[in-house]
């Protein structure tokens, strides 16, 4: 047996001592993801119990998200602290349409977020969080965040970032701020759904522009900054969602050149860019041009609703916390509160490189199951654009009646024209696990024959 806990040196009922041995040695790195645990009659034999108790401890360690029973093989560690979402629609059983961060176990995700509350608490207490804020984030709260961009962003500072509840929230005041209704921003050709939402609830026309491989064409965005007069344009640079595009050092520098030329901004989502830290952000090179958003949601954790803006200037800053404070008062504070403990003390970067890790894994297990099928892909996405078979519109409608959902191309598209592809969100599957069994689904419905209908 691999596996013997210590539970003599704890406390609590012998059932709780071994699932906080079990959690004490995963942090320890003494238990790995994916390694299989004793059998319950095993495990009772070595610790002298009775095998009520060890099964009592197994569902709990089940209930916490620790570990994972496999039929007709046993127990294993698992490989993520992500549960199976209890409110899936029938007849979803994976749900591969919501872009989301995987969450490994080498996150740690729990025990940093009980051990971030817990500084805090001994430092100011919690229910210091539990009254108004200063709209934007208080001053310290956006020095640390400041000097955590300029990793990246060499020029950011405090007096032109303001933190929102979420990128989505930054999306909507952007809009609201840069355009009134009627007016243009041009997008790539296919874009997030959340700026068309928020257009449309603004009632601006989003243009969308054309693009190849390699992301936004330049010549066709200075042709369609000549003939609209954009009020802004908003773009996805790194990791392009739903393409995975990625522009060149080269094409940047067009792009740069040619909002300057046309006198408008720069929207730059880097919703991604924490994934892919090879490739700059457009803000570096027209500063004075750019409203940069940088999110957690695709790093860390969406549900931390934490993300910085940061503004060309000042006054452009004072401008945003205004309409933060006028739409939503402010972030919640105690979510800013944790995630600025994580900046300051190293454990935000440590979970993102362990998300990045496991990002990476999932986008090779991708490649590997499926080969000979048409999609485009980056090592660090926690998404694939999936390039549909001709004569196939019934793919999405067939992979859902399997159990498995997927984003269709309609979703991302800004001129009514459908690409034949859609998104797949490997980030989404619990574990690798999961994400195998829905690529297996996914490859059958491709290599099905297109004559074969289902029969209604």
């Amino acid at each position: 047996m691999d596996w013997t806990p210590t539970i003599s040196e704890l406390s609590g009922p012998r059932y709780q001592r071994i699932v906080e041995a079990m959690e004490a040695d995963i942090a320890a790195g003494r238990l790995v993801r994916g390694q299989q645990l004793p059998t319950q009659r095993a495990l009772a034999k070595a610790l002298g119990i009775d095998l009520t108790t060890v099964t009592r401890a197994y569902t709990e360690a089940r209930r916490r998200g620790i570990m994972e029973a496999r039929v007709g093989q046993g127990s294993f560690v698992s490989e993520t602290s992500a549960r199976r979402a209890v409110d899936l629609p029938h007849p979803v059983a994976i749900d591969l349409s919501m872009n989301v961060p995987p969450h490994p176990l080498e996150a740690q995700l729990d025990e940093r977020i009980i051990a971030g509350l817990e500084a805090i608490r001994a430092q100011s207490g919690l229910t210091a969080f539990l009254n108004y804020q200063p709209p934007g984030g208080s001053a310290h709260e956006r020095e640390v965040a400041a000097r955590w961009i300029r990793s990246r962003v060499p020029h950011a500072h405090a007096d032109r970032l303001v933190i929102f509840p979420g990128a989505q929230t930054v999306l909507f005041n952007l809009l609201a701020h840069l355009a009134r209704p009627g007016d243009v921003v041009l997008t790539e050709a296919l874009t997030f759904p959340g700026i068309k939402a928020a257009a449309a609830q603004l009632g601006v026309n989003l243009v969308g522009v054309s693009m190849d491989d390699g992301g936004i064409l330049p010549d066709a965005l200075a042709k369609a900054c000549r003939t609209h007069k954009p009020k802004a344009v908003y773009l996805i640079p790194t990791l392009h969602n739903p393409t995975t595009a990625t522009l060149s050092a080269d094409r940047r520098s067009e792009i740069a050149k040619i909002i300057r030329d046309a006198d408008t901004v720069l929207i730059e989502d880097d919703a991604y860019g924490l994934l892919d830290r090879s490739a700059s952000p457009i803000a570096n090179l027209i500063p004075e041009r750019t409203y940069l958003a940088t999110t957690l949601s695709k790093c860390i954790a969406p549900a931390l609703r934490v993300a910085y803006l940061l503004a060309p200037d000042s006054g452009a800053q004072l401008q945003m916390r205004g309409h933060l404070q006028a739409t939503v008062q402010m972030p919640a504070p105690l979510m800013v509160a944790l995630v600025t403990h994580w900046l300051e003390s190293g454990v935000a970067d440590r979970i993102i490189t362990a998300i990045r890790n496991e990002a990476v894994g999932r986008q090779q297990l991708a490649q590997r199951a499926l080969k000979g099928v048409q999609f485009q892909a980056k090592p660090a996405a926690h998404h694939l654009w999936l390039h549909l078979p001709e004569g196939r519109p019934d793919i999405a409608a067939h992979l859902l009646r399997n159990g498995l959902a997927v984003v269709a191309g309609d979703a991302f598209t800004v001129d009514g024209t459908s690409p034949h592809a859609a998104r797949v969100s490997l980030g989404a599957a619990r574990n690798r696990s999961e994400l195998t069994e829905a690529l297996r689904i996914l490859v059958g419905a491709l290599l099905k024959p297109a004559d074969i209908r289902q029969i209604v």
